[in-house]
């Protein structure tokens, strides 16, 4: 049981999971505008997230205590090295419009660990965008909507319209709600600086503002040109899922229930539409 465990722990911690979360949202816009399994981009959006993600984590941890890393650390580090070799692989066979959309979100996501802004801007000395006040949340869910709706159609030569527009709002949408769980756990943690949402407007209406936010990411569905009942009804099932994990969310959350449970909604989305599928 200790090995399943220090297993699923590096499962979670060498952000497998958030990488195959990314990933599911990333095929369910194939599914949803019609378009084939396309393995190259879906895969370098998976390497990818492994590879950012781990970066972001573990860059001032790697910094400071190089020579005193923790092993599982170094297994980690070598983990995102072979996860970023993969990356190169499959990046080399995307269109080259990709790669330079790809760019812009890779420089949001370099700035958002690395120091680069005046200290005069920030709540502390990390001088990096997530020191910013209140704006991770919005960079996380910029990146998770654009990297998810727009890289696989940009790939694949599909025009963006409307549709595409719209489904990029409802990802911003989910995003930012699944977001609010691990705030409400961190607010413990969180500098009062920081100011979350949690910490802005108190737990309680964070769960109200989830659920409004919730009931719009659903209801944009109708504003599309194209409505699919199955798929109608998946994000049914995915929002009424949200809101209950959301309004169960709190600060003496078990360890596991945001980093597995909330963060296994988009999976569970692309399990249901290819089960209706």
């Amino acid at each position: 049981m200790s090995v399943l465990k220090k297993l699923f722990d590096f499962y979670l911690n060498s952000s497998i999971h958030v990488a195959l979360a990314v990933y599911a949202l990333s095929w369910i816009t194939l599914i949803e505008f019609d378009l084939k399994y396309d393995e190259v981009v879906l895969y370098f959006i998976f390497y990818a997230t492994i590879t950012g993600y781990n970066f972001v984590k573990y860059f001032g941890l790697a910094k400071f205590h190089h020579r005193s890393l923790a092993t599982w650390l170094k297994i980690i580090q070598v983990f995102s090295l072979l996860c970023f070799l993969l990356l190169c692989y499959y990046a080399i066979r995307l269109e080259t419009i990709t790669l330079a959309y790809l760019a812009c979100f890779g420089l949001v996501t370099f700035f958002y660990a690395i120091p680069f802004l005046p200290r005069n801007l920030l709540i502390d000395s990390n001088q990096n965008l997530r020191s910013i006040s209140g704006l991770k949340i919005y960079v996380i869910a910029l990146v998770w909507s654009g990297v998810t709706v727009c890289i696989p159609l940009i790939n694949n030569q599909y025009t963006i319209d409307f549709d595409v527009l719209l489904s990029a709002i409802q990802r911003f949408i989910l995003v930012i709600v699944l977001m609010f769980p691990f705030e409400i756990r961190d607010m413990r943690y969180d500098s009062i600086k920081l100011s979350t949402i949690p910490q802005r407007i108190g737990v309680k209406q964070t769960k109200i503002m989830g659920v409004l936010l919730l009931l719009v990411f659903f209801f944009l569905e109708y504003f599309k040109n194209v409505i699919n009942a199955e798929r109608l009804i998946c994000l049914l099932i995915v929002t009424v899922t949200t809101v209950i994990l959301l309004l169960f969310s709190e600060e003496n959350q078990n360890k596991y229930y945001s980093a597995f449970w909330v963060e296994s909604i988009p999976i569970w989305w692309l399990v249901l539409l290819l089960l209706f599928s």
